[in-house]
């Protein structure tokens, strides 16, 4: 037990000196937000590496081992079902905010017959989505800030965003614009990372920095919590009566794992991008391995939510 610990802290040590070697990618407005996800897309390392799903995999409890790539697309379907949305016509009208490179929007328009409109503030993601996205597919992508949505009230039937809150300073105006483009009786489907909530307690020292370093390195200006962006949605004018919620930690975190070993076994992508990649590779492990051990201990959570309109 106590060689245990003590590997911990020797660990977590490494991570922190190796972090602090680097100039952080901390939250200063939306345009830091938008300048680091342009790098992200056009270095092309998170594509060739993960394909075009950013955000995590999902993983059953039977299955905890399988293909990275596949537990992304399993996680998009799991949530559709979850929250709702499968029960939407084909036709429907839906909104991907926070869209990336439309990796979701397009299993939402292929698999679902949706007409899906992809935002992001990212004016490369949005190239790179056009891109990727054939012809027959009813899916588009518009550069827009989430917190300004440039549609009328009621303009969807469902409105579906993932990983993409904790970029957002106003956590309430966030909420308040996703559901007032949502049409009464339409759904709404969101996940995002969020912080341990605890009233009794503060953070302590060693959480205090991991947290510092999980909101510096990736340009996220605050966590909010499950229980306090439930709030959020609950608190708006727009929304129906009904607001639940889920903790699929559990489900999600061998994704961090994965995203490392997944960089060790597609060695070839740093040959074929070359050296540089590889140092930007190796600048994102410290926070990949904290960010598992944020959720590992409790300190971060995998939050979903779902509501009508």
């Amino acid at each position: 037990m106590l060689i245990n610990l003590v590997l911990w802290i020797f660990i977590f040590a490494i991570i922190i000196i190796i972090l602090w070697s680097f100039n952080s990618r901390k939250y200063r407005s939306s345009f830091t937000v938008s300048s680091s996800y342009d790098a992200w897309t056009n270095d092309k390392l998170l594509e060739k590496l993960w394909g075009e799903h950013i955000h995590l995999g999902y993983y059953s409890k039977s299955s905890r081992v399988k293909d990275f790539k596949e537990a992304k697309i399993d996680f998009v379907h799991h949530l559709v079902r979850w929250s709702g949305l499968d029960k939407l016509p084909k036709g429907s009208r839906v909104i991907d905010i926070g869209c990336g490179i439309g990796g979701s929007s397009r299993i939402l328009s292929r698999d679902y017959g949706f007409d899906v409109i992809g935002i992001t503030i990212s004016s490369e993601q949005v190239k790179r989505a056009t891109q990727l996205t054939p012809n027959h597919l009813s899916c588009r992508f518009q550069v827009m800030d989430a917190l300004d949505l440039k549609f009328q009230d009621g303009s969807f039937d469902g409105v579906w965003s993932v990983e993409a809150g904790a970029h957002i300073l106003d956590k309430q105006l966030y909420a308040d614009e996703m559901l007032r483009v949502l049409r009464p009786g339409g759904y709404i489907a969101v996940a995002d990372w969020n912080k341990r909530h605890d009233k009794r307690s503060s953070l302590g020292l060693i959480e205090s920095l991991i947290m510092k370093q999980l909101l510096d390195q990736w340009s996220h200006p605050e966590f909010a919590s499950i229980n306090s962006f439930a709030n959020n949605l609950l608190n708006s004018r727009f929304c129906g009566p009904n607001v639940e919620c889920d903790d699929w930690s559990e489900f999600t975190i061998p994704s961090w794992n994965d995203s490392i070993i997944e960089g060790f076994r597609r060695l070839d992508v740093f040959i074929e991008l070359g050296p540089k990649s590889f140092l930007q590779g190796m600048r994102e492990i410290p926070t990949i391995l904290l960010m598992r051990l944020a959720f590992g201990i409790g300190l971060m959570q995998f939050g979903v939510f779902r509501s009508r309109g």
